[in-house]
């Protein structure tokens, strides 16, 4: 049964997802948490695009499941990582909606980064 506060994107609050072009690589303390060249590129309304990286690419076993939860009415709910090497700047640093809404349905199975909570969130050529 769908969520009866499940939203629809549409002209007043466009959401589009596309494959990122070239590499992405997430840093924190020196160390590489992420490197991907299949990321996708998430636009929703006016926010700043958000960059989701399939989780095979991100080592998981530098992140650490929070209880911090949210809820977007546009992609559902929302669980949160912490990536303990970088410490209480990168508490909740990382989040993934792993059921989200079908019209949204492209990013399970991704996790994105707060590019303030983690030292270097880099996207350059593929090569």
């Amino acid at each position: 049964m769908p969520d009866a506060r499940a939203r629809l994107p549409g002209p007043d609050h466009p959401i589009t997802i596309e494959a990122t072009t070239g590499r992405v690589l997430v840093r924190v303390d020196g160390r590489v948490i992420a490197d991907t060249r299949m990321a996708l590129t998430l636009r929703e309304a006016s926010y700043p695009s958000i960059q989701y990286l399939p989780r095979g690419d991100v080592d998981m076993s530098l992140l650490e499941r929070s209880s911090h939860a949210s809820y977007c009415p546009y992609k559902g709910q929302c669980s949160y990582f912490s990536i303990p090497l970088g410490g209480e700047r990168s508490l909740n640093a990382v989040w993934s909606y792993e059921t989200p809404y079908p019209a949204v349905a492209s990013i399970a199975g991704y996790l994105a980064f707060y590019r303030d909570r983690v030292a270097a969130l880099e996207i350059g050529p593929a090569s």
